[in-house]
């Protein structure tokens, strides 16, 4: 005698049967009426990253609620773990040729496409208006800020951050006195970008190894007021400006895993962005420096400006893309006024006052027949930092400026230099002191300072032929 089975109710889905929820099939429906894919710890949508997974698992309930009745929040975390299974891919390329609007997809090239079936990384909540004009009131508001000639390299900032791309490799600080409006800027991208824009701090950025995993999947990082110590390390900066392909990020109590991280950084600042450490080029060439203009006396502030700068929305948009599109043309090289290269050049030198003393033509010259020690060059730099008020760096710091150096300034650094007391010591040829540690020229003669205090005089004098 056969076993008789039992049928299932007319109507009833397939995932459900005999009381029971087959959480399998259920998956295999629900993807092949909805457009989701899992990689690097998300879903993706065709409206980009799912924030939350509060949407889904409500979804997932409404359609089981009629059959479930017991342990039921279990049985939706059940679902979504085997759903994010079931929809892995191994990889989702991020799309640096086209940008993904409210109603539809941008191209670099200006063609534009209403399709919106295609599962994406990021899309923008602004809609593509070709005839939205002209942005007036936020040109007026820039005109305002900013200098003219440091207008395009904003534009041109803002529509690279549209893209998931670091080719350019730069960083933006715009720095101001306080009470121009240059935080203005960031409220209206942060509308702009919706959820592709994160508010951050870059110095959390550069102390907290978790930081840069928080920055996954986002386009903009905006440090409203950035702080004004100076970054005690500078790599986690550094590779988050120039990052190419994956890059190992790192979440608290999780196992670090590559993932793609293309955030730019865009901090507004009434000061400097400054290394505690590090004063090589790399650092300061990462940056690009707008400087805001004096406040004007008659200036009336208006406290709903960000509002009214909202309403140009999509005029801002293509002023923005057409920022990108300049750019791109342009090889990915910013265009940068004489100003804000000046900027560039005057943090480097507040942050490292050694290129200055090396630009000192009374303390030190430069020629290939001469030669100074390591530590006379010290107490010679030393004499320059006293008399004009500055901080010396250690010397460990100077020795190693000038070491990797060494071909900008056309001198060379050997272990067999002659100094002052005729001993063969460490030091550079190329480059000799004019002035004595104690401040006096060398005129033909020499002193031997003592070792406890460079710049205290010794009256015992030798003979020394400079």
């Amino acid at each position: 005698m056969g076993i008789k089975r039992r049928k299932r109710p007319e109507g009833w889905p397939a995932w459900f049967f005999a009381g029971t929820i087959n959480e399998a099939i259920f998956c295999q429906e629900f993807l092949a009426d909805h457009k989701l894919v899992y990689t690097e710890n998300a879903f993706f949508t065709p409206q980009g990253k799912m924030i939350d997974e509060s949407p889904l698992q409500a979804e997932i309930y409404e359609i089981i609620e009629p059959f479930a009745s017991t342990s039921v929040t279990k049985k939706i975390s059940n679902i979504v773990g085997l759903m994010k299974i079931s929809a892995h891919v191994d990889n989702l390329l991020p799309e640096m040729d086209r940008i993904h609007v409210a109603n539809g997809t941008l191209m670099l090239d200006g063609n534009f496409s209403t399709s919106m079936d295609q599962i994406v990384r990021c899309r923008f909540p602004i809609r593509y208006n070709p005839d939205a004009g002209e942005p007036t009131k936020w040109l007026h508001f820039l005109n305002q800020l900013l200098y003219p000639e440091d207008i395009p390299t904003l534009q041109e900032y803002v529509g690279y951050c549209l893209i998931p791309s670091t080719a350019a490799q730069k960083m933006m600080v715009i720095k101001g006195n306080g009470g121009e409006g240059k935080s203005q800027i960031g409220a209206v991208l942060s509308r702009l970008f919706g959820c592709n824009a994160k508010d951050g701090s870059i110095g959390k950025v550069s102390e907290n190894r978790f930081a840069r995993a928080d920055l996954e999947h986002v386009l903009l990082m905006i440090d409203d007021d950035m702080r004004m110590e100076a970054l005690k390390q500078t790599n986690y900066i550094k590779s988050l400006v120039t990052a190419q392909g994956k890059m190992d990020l790192e979440r608290k109590g999780k196992q670090s895993y590559q993932g793609y991280l293309y955030a730019r950084l865009l901090a507004f600042s009434n000061g400097d962005l400054q290394s505690l450490y590090d004063r090589s080029d790399g650092f300061f060439r990462r940056q690009l420096i707008l400087t805001t203009r004096e406040k004007s006396a008659e200036r009336i502030d208006d406290p709903h400006i960000a509002d009214k700068l909202c309403n140009e929305l999509e005029a801002i948009f293509l002023w923005a893309f057409a920022g990108l599109q300049r750019l791109a043309a342009n090889n990915f090289c910013f265009t940068e006024s004489d100003r804000a290269k000046g900027n560039r050049k005057a943090v480097k030198q507040d942050a490292n006052n050694l290129i200055a003393f090396l630009g000192s033509k009374d303390y030190i010259r430069f020629d290939p027949e001469v030669s100074v020690s390591s530590e006379e060059l010290y107490k010679i730099y030393c004499v320059w930092c006293k008399e004009n008020g500055l901080t010396p760096l250690k010397q460990r710091s100077v020795s190693d400026y000038l070491i990797d150096n060494q071909a900008k300034y056309n001198i060379e650094y050997s272990n067999n230099i002659l100094n002052y007391a005729h001993r063969r010591v460490r030091g550079f040829r190329g480059i000799e002191a004019l002035i004595h540690p104690s401040g006096d020229e060398l005129k033909g003669f020499t002193q031997v300072w003592p070792k406890d205090n460079p710049f205290e005089e010794k009256t015992q004098q030798e003979s020394f032929s400079v």
